[in-house]
């Protein structure tokens, strides 16, 4: 090797030395005893770690919110005759005293099994539909939280297809329960949900079945943001905070926090609805019929029976999201995901 020379600084300024490329001697990367090699940067592979998660499967939402009703249900019938009183007669305890006091403690729970079919039809569409799809759009990285306009725009679609899905089952519900008001001769007296609907499609046609839709899917659509993406965001931020585990605790704070926005967000759209449910044909044209009719009791006609339907909607929130989340605990389905580093 011509030309090639190094400077070595102990021996004067400058000094240069040839350079014998026989004495260079390069040492081996193999980590044996000196045999020859390349030269290998001295890098470590970081190795990705991994934890088990559980997520929900699709029909817990349906039987975490039919398990809730069962508690829940003599406050939405208190809240359903409030609603379809076209002049402010009872207040919620009246009301509920009135039943007691005229039809027993038991008419308290007239429509229970209409109740029971609404959540096993709407709570488990909705609920299901959030979950794949939330499921879906995070399977690359299942730690890391949706965005919360994801989370809004999921939980409208989803809570709108669960409306319109919901809507026989809720019908039924809403004249069963409202059927003890009415004078004996009036009355319908289904026997049981099914009974319900097959009597809607044999004397009114199966269009009957969806009277109301348009205000459920309305209702649909806010419950579920009130709701589930409102109650999926609440307990992120509580998780995040660092004073909360994924225990009951912050599963309780967090669905009281959710309940409380999905009572205000879906009052208005819960008394249009269970008043055309309840309607006999030809009562109102349309949704815009019924809304000018309630519109003329004033702003707070849209609010009626508030009071009922918050005292319902909260526990009722509470006990579904319990519920549904020991039910992701217990019987969840285990996914793999990254842990942060």
């Amino acid at each position: 090797m011509t030309g090639q020379v190094i400077f070595t600084p102990g021996s004067g300024a400058n000094a240069a030395v040839p350079l014998d490329p026989a004495s260079m001697k390069v040492p081996s990367s193999s980590g044996g005893g000196g045999g020859g090699g390349g030269v290998s940067p001295a890098t470590t592979e970081k190795k990705e770690q991994y934890t088990t998660r559980r997520v929900a499967r699709f029909y817990f939402g349906g039987f975490a919110g039919a398990g809730a009703a069962c508690v829940t249900h003599p406050l939405d019938l208190v809240k359903v005759h409030l609603q379809t009183q076209q002049a402010v007669q009872m207040n919620a305890s009246g009301m509920a005293v009135h039943i007691v006091k005229n039809e027993g403690v038991l008419a308290l729970y007239n429509g229970l099994s209409a109740s029971l079919c609404r959540q096993l039809s709407y709570s488990m569409a909705r609920f299901g539909i959030y979950e794949a799809m939330k499921q879906r759009l995070t399977a690359d990285d299942p730690s890391r939280p949706l965005p919360f306009y994801q989370k809004m725009l999921l939980a409208g679609f989803a809570g709108a297809v669960g409306g319109f899905v919901g809507t026989p089952a809720d019908m039924i519900n809403v004249r069963m329960q409202n059927d003890i008001k009415l004078q004996p001769a009036e009355r319908r007296n289904y026997k049981h949900a099914l009974d319900g609907l097959w009597q809607v499609y044999k004397k009114e046609g199966v269009v009957s079945l969806w009277n109301g839709w348009s205000m459920a899917v309305a209702r649909g659509f806010l419950m579920t943001f009130g709701q589930v993406a409102l109650y999926d965001q609440y307990k992120q931020f509580l998780l995040q905070s660092g004073y909360f585990n994924d225990n009951i605790m912050t599963h309780f704070t967090a669905s009281t926090m959710a309940g409380t926005c999905a009572t205000v967000l879906t009052q208005p759209a819960d008394v249009m609805k269970t008043r055309l449910m309840n309607a006999k044909p030809g009562e109102y044209k349309n949704a815009l019929d019924c809304f000018m009719s309630v519109a003329k009791l004033g702003p707070m006609g849209f609010f009626k029976g508030f009071i009922p339907a918050f005292v319902r909607l909260g526990p009722h929130t509470i006990l579904t999201f319990l519920l549904f989340e020991q039910f992701r605990i217990r019987f969840g389905r285990d996914i793999q995901v990254i842990v942060p580093s």
